[in-house]
């Protein structure tokens, strides 16, 4: 084993890397420290390995580092310090740390790299999981490491001889300033977990879904491309109950610039409709494609007033087509579909919809739409990068008035594949959207809004769109003027959570937002919850166990 080899720091999965966990635990905790037996075949299982999850350090595939940690009850301290609760701060969600070992070749310079690396990994599954307290029995000959790490040392040392341990907890919030600033000045200092995306997009994607895109490319031509792309969109027609979509490679501002496009194809007058951000930037796409048309402009974070839109819609100079964002990002608001659907059906006026925030994470019917954006780095859970417009109608090229890449009509007669496509993006997209239960999906995104909603308001923040109906995957926050959203953001950030506050619309109004589109669990959003309370200085006490069962 070379010592200067790089390190790989991860979550132990395979066979031979449990077998080198069995082997190093032997290493340590038999030869090194007695704690155990000696045995023959030099290898010594934990008797809480099938519970365990193993953070662990390895150079050229030789194991060099571990530590493992666990949730359940009872602990190992259990049987050690009776009475174990009372000696820990109440209301925590605890887990045991344990079997913290560092190969001895990689004990001297190196030993902090690695020791760096598996702290940094500690850290990221304990806001993953929820945990925030730790317990350990730290050996007693490496109490000061473990103190200047925040641990506090709590009831009697226990084992015998040379295996002494001490019963030690650290609070979560102790660990993120103590162990940053360690990692800080360690040589593994350019090591840095993953954060919990909280974002818009880009949004934290599945296992499966990342593989998919680390195929190698394919030609676009190829059969078997064809193949996943026919694919790709009958599964997204399927979701969204419309005949047809096309894909383009871009963002979801391209999606609606081809929506835009196919307007200006439409004689008469339209009617844009915004209560937020992001059907403003309709009205700027309206106005930059010189489309003839007026608005319908509320308050953010207010629903539209049906009846004022019906009278636009029945007038002697009705519109020719009505474009509006489904989910207004911005709030969060979700404008009532189902109603605009039947008064555009009623009076014969064409439907438009931005629909990038909302595919994916409500139900969403596209039939008798006549135009609808989607992206894929949202709802959908893949990565950014395809662009998205479903029609329900034939589209007819416009070569003589449209430019190639926003003739959607040329997409069309050409199978959708008129130009070069990114395989490693579709395959991404194929693997995000085939054989999703969309109803577990959105169910699970409505419990997880339902407990945001619960607890937020109780930090103090007020949430916008509260008088309307909201995308259970959206929260924007509107803070005091006494809490900065960048300050509350950069701290949040540092705490291991990325939220959505750098956009403009956001610093102009000192907001901040919490997005569930991407794969989140309910102890993730329980951990954001009780972070954002913490640095909003307003400490409440964590959910009971009770609570915290999906």
């Amino acid at each position: 084993m070379n010592s200067r080899e790089p390190l790989v720091f991860k979550t132990a999965t395979e066979d031979w890397e449990f077998e080198q966990i069995h082997r190093l635990n032997y290493k340590t905790f038999v030869e090194e420290i007695p704690q155990h037996q000696a045995s023959p075949t030099h290898r010594l299982v934990d008797k809480f390995h099938a519970e365990n999850t193993y953070l662990v350090c390895f150079a050229e595939q030789k194991l060099v580092g571990m530590l493992a940690v666990r949730g359940n009850r009872p602990f190992s301290l259990d049987q050690k310090v009776p009475g174990l609760d009372s000696h820990l701060p109440a209301g925590r969600t605890v887990c045991e740390v344990r079997l913290l070992a560092i190969e001895r070749k990689f004990r001297g310079a190196r030993g902090g790299q690695v020791l760096s690396g598996i702290l940094a990994l500690l850290w990221q599954h304990g806001v993953e999981k929820g945990y925030d307290l730790a317990i350990i029995s730290g050996t007693t000959r490496q109490l000061k490491l473990y103190q200047h790490l925040g641990f506090v040392p709590f009831g009697p040392v226990v084992g015998t001889g040379d295996a002494q341990f001490q019963p030690m907890y650290v609070t979560l919030e102790t660990f993120e300033v103590t162990a940053r600033e360690f990692l800080r000045a360690s040589p593994a200092r350019s090591f840095q977990p993953s954060a919990v995306n909280f974002l818009p997009g880009p949004v934290a994607v599945r296992r499966e879904v990342r593989r998919a895109f680390e195929q190698a490319p394919e030609s676009h031509r190829a059969e078997c491309f064809k193949a996943d792309f026919k694919a790709t969109r009958n599964a997204l027609c399927e979701l969204t109950r419309a005949k047809h979509v096309q894909l383009l490679l871009g963002s979801g501002t391209l999606a609606n610039d081809a929506i835009g496009a196919q307007l200006s194809r439409i004689g008469g007058k339209g009617l844009v409709l915004s209560n937020g951000e992001f059907g403003s930037r309709l009205i700027d796409q309206a106005r930059r494609f010189q489309l003839k048309f007026d608005t319908l402009e509320y308050e953010w974070g207010k629903a539209f007033d049906l009846a004022a839109v019906e009278q636009r819609l029945k007038g002697k100079t009705k519109p020719a087509w009505l474009w509006l964002a489904h989910c207004e990002t911005s709030t969060g608001v979700l404008n009532d579909l189902e109603t605009l659907k039947a008064l555009c059906a009623a009076h014969g006026v064409k439907l438009c919809l931005d629909c990038i925030s909302s595919i994916g994470v409500v139900a969403v019917d596209l039939n008798d739409v006549y135009l609808a954006s989607c992206a894929s780095g949202k709802g959908l859970r893949a990565y950014p990068g395809i662009a998205m417009v479903f029609h329900n109608h034939e589209i007819p090229p416009a070569p003589d008035c449209l430019p190639r890449y926003l003739d959607l009509g040329y997409f069309s007669e050409q199978q959708g594949i008129p130009f070069t496509f990114s395989s490693n993006l579709l395959h991404a997209l194929h693997a995000a959207v085939r054989r999703v239960d969309w109803a577990r999906r959105f169910a699970d995104l409505a419990d997880l809004a339902a407990l945001l909603r619960e607890r937020l308001p109780e930090l103090g923040l007020n949430l916008l769109g509260t008088d309307a109906q909201t995308s259970p995957a959206i929260f924007t926050l509107a803070l005091p003027p006494d809490m900065g959203s960048v300050k509350l953001g950069d701290a949040m950030q540092e705490a291991g959570y990325l939220l959505s506050y750098n956009s403009e619309y956001l610093r102009q109004r000192n907001c901040i937002q919490i997005c569930l589109m991407g794969e989140c669990t309910r102890e993730k959003v329980i951990s954001l919850v009780n972070a954002l309370s913490r640095a909003c200085g307003k400490r409440r006490a964590p959910l009971p166990a009770e609570k915290r069962q999906a």
